[in-house]
């Protein structure tokens, strides 16, 4: 997903990404373990309690992404006579198209599923407390027909808008510490841009999900 078509690579990274990695990212609970992360450290019984996992399960992939480079162990903590590991994120989980491409579509599909719950959960959530407010705030739909090179183009200039963003969010980050503001961002925000292809129009006399209405006399 261009935009958030989870690409696994290092901020600055460019190459295509180690095969090992794409395998990896492939499995579901590997992917939300290493959201998760991106967002917070945290341990895997932290994590196992979060994604509605069994511990050993979480345990089990989050080994598979520390000897693949894609997150590391950042502290210890001892818990009840055992040591609680915390872990941190060092890759985005984000794919490129290339390796997007290469990935079995029911996987592509499962880590879309994902996405799209917590986007859809994070606005819900984000309206109810006036999160559209402010003035500059942006909320489109626009309906396209394109071809093929249409199509590619309005992908590259997303994964482009996707750059500049992380790029505007290392400027910000610079002038708040040339202001010596260590309490964080003015505004915690999130950008999300959707691009899909529209789902065909229902036949005549079926619901748009697909279901024949029903005749409202008897049968």
């Amino acid at each position: 997903m261009p935009a958030s078509k989870h690409t696994a690579r290092p901020a600055t990274a460019r190459d295509e990404l180690d095969p090992r990695i794409v395998r990896a990212l492939s499995h579901p609970v590997r992917h939300r373990v290493l959201v998760a992360l991106n967002e917070r450290v945290a341990s895997p019984k932290e994590l196992a309690a979060e994604l509605g996992e069994p511990l050993g399960n979480v345990s089990y992939h989050t080994r598979v992404l520390v000897k693949l480079g894609c997150i590391e162990l950042v502290s210890t903590t001892q818990r009840r006579g055992a040591l609680e590991h915390h872990y941190r994120a060092v890759m985005r989980p984000y794919f490129d198209d290339a390796a997007w491409a290469k990935m079995p579509l029911s996987t592509r599909r499962a880590l879309f599923d994902h996405e799209l719950d917590r986007l859809w959960s994070h606005t819900v959530d984000a309206a109810g407390v006036g999160g559209f407010d402010h003035p500059r705030a942006h909320v489109s739909w626009t309906l396209l027909d394109l071809d093929d090179q249409g199509l590619n183009d309005l992908a590259d200039v997303l994964g482009s808008t996707l750059d500049r963003a992380l790029e505007i969010q290392a400027e910000s980050a610079g002038r708040r510490a040339e202001r010596g503001d260590n309490g964080g961002a003015d505004l915690r925000t999130e950008l999300a841009i959707l691009h899909f292809e529209r789902a065909p129009k229902p036949a005549a006399g079926t619901t748009a999900g697909g279901r024949r209405k029903r005749s409202a006399g008897r049968s």
